[in-house]
Formats: structure tokens, sequence, C-alpha cells
């Protein structure tokens, strides 16, 4: 999982300079919006909306913007209705890609996805081809630098949490889905630095990528994470960290 691992660090990286051209904000106001109009706009009673906010305010959008998404999906003020859908298919050597969407025109979306996968060497499968390979997990990272491994696990532990990995210079904290932003508060109020927290989907195993094939994985991979209906790319993609680094 080392690779998958580097690959995520890499993207929020990346996501920070999309906020800086509005890219991830528009994305993120879609989730708000969607997730209060299914839901309701009390994050209190609808654990989605507050996931929703929470990735918007970890990435700096003022709360002005989160208030209008949430009163545009209430009816408060007009808007436009997104829909969800998924799209699952094959980068380049077998590796299995499954994409979630936020779309006003479900017609151009698929569209926009499969001509992704078309131009850069990729597949597009049937529905349920490749979503089994994932789990839906919390995921929180905390930075290692300064901190004791063992005293990290027990605080996660106790808050809650399945499981504690180091990962080079990150402690990565699993938890289940519902569980997550109950971890996450209890380990800051413990003290614990927060990089990064959210509930994503973890390949349950991964498919090794050799240097000559990782470029072209990757492509697809970004082709389809620049698409403004996608919200989230997810692969089962291992490729070695010092390629990685590489590439990024």
């Amino acid at each position: 999982m080392s690779g998958h691992s580097k690959w995520a660090t890499i993207k929020r990286k990346k996501g920070a300079a999309d906020a800086a051209r509005g890219k991830l904000f528009a994305k993120l106001i879609r989730f708000i919006e969607v997730a209060a109009r299914e839901g309701g706009g009390d994050p209190v009673s609808n654990p989605t909306l507050a996931t929703a906010i929470q990735k918007a305010r970890d990435a700096s959008m003022p709360m002005d913007n989160i208030e209008r998404a949430i009163k545009r999906a209430t009816g408060d003020l007009a808007g436009v209705t997104y829909e969800e859908a998924s799209y699952e298919g094959y980068a380049p050597g077998g590796v299995a890609l499954y994409v979630t969407v936020l779309t006003d025109n479900r017609n151009r979306a698929a569209a926009d996805v499969r001509n992704a996968f078309t131009k850069n060497g990729g597949s597009l499968g049937e529905p349920g081809s490749v979503a089994w390979k994932f789990e839906k997990t919390g995921v929180i990272n905390v930075p290692a630098t300064g901190l004791d491994e063992d005293a990290v696990l027990e605080a996660a532990l106790d808050a809650g949490a399945d499981d504690v990995r180091a990962d080079g210079d990150t402690f990565e904290i699993s938890t289940q889905p519902s569980e997550w932003m109950k971890v996450r508060k209890a380990l800051e109020d413990q003290g614990l630095p927060i990089e990064s927290a959210e509930v994503t989907m973890i390949p349950q195993q991964t498919t090794p990528v050799p240097e000559a094939r990782a470029a072209q994985v990757l492509r697809l991979v970004e082709a389809l994470e620049d698409l403004d209906d996608v919200q989230d790319v997810y692969a089962d993609f291992d490729i070695p960290e010092e390629v990685l680094a590489k590439l990024a």
C-alpha cells in the first residue's frame, strides 16, 4: 500500500493548488449541496453533510460559501440540482478504477468519463466490475514528527479507531466510515495535529505497476480527476514511491 498512500499525499498537495484556482471548491460545493438536499441542512442530524462541511473547511473554504450551498440545496436560494453516479473501469495494466460523479447532466458526465478512458488507454467496465475491490473507510493522517507511535496508537484506539499504521513521516489511522469524525475530534481534543481526514475507498488488494507503465496509469487518473463532474477517482495501483516522486 505504500505506493498508493504516497499518491494520496501527492493528491492532497494537488488539492491545495486546485483550491487556489477554485476547482476543488466547486467539487466540494457540489458535495455539500447533494448531501444537504438528500439529508437536510442540519449537519447535526445529517452526518454526510457534516462530512462535506468538514472537507470544505479543511480546504479553507469560507463559511459564506458553505452556507450558500446549503441554502441552495434546501430551496432557500435558487440553484442547480446535482445527481450522483459512479463509473467503473480499468487503466492500462489492469488497474481498477472507481469514479464517483456529481452532475447536473448525466449524459455529459458519462460521455466525458468514457472519453477520458478511451483517450488514455483505459476501458470502461460494467457496474459492479471493480466496486467490490474497494472498502469505504475513514482515514485520518497525523504527522509523525515528534510523536511516539505507541502513544498515537493508544489514543486512536481509545477514540474508536480500527487500526494505526506508520507510513513514512505519517501515521495513518483507519476507522469505520461512521466513526471518523468522532475519532478525529477525540484526537484533536488530545492535541494531536491532523494532516488530513476523509472517508475514502481503500483497495483491499493492490495491482503492482511497473515504472514503464506508471505514467500512463497516472495520466488516466489525472484526466478523470480534472473533469468538472468527477468528485473522486479511486484506484488499486501500487507504484513504487521513488517512481511516484519522479513523476510528480
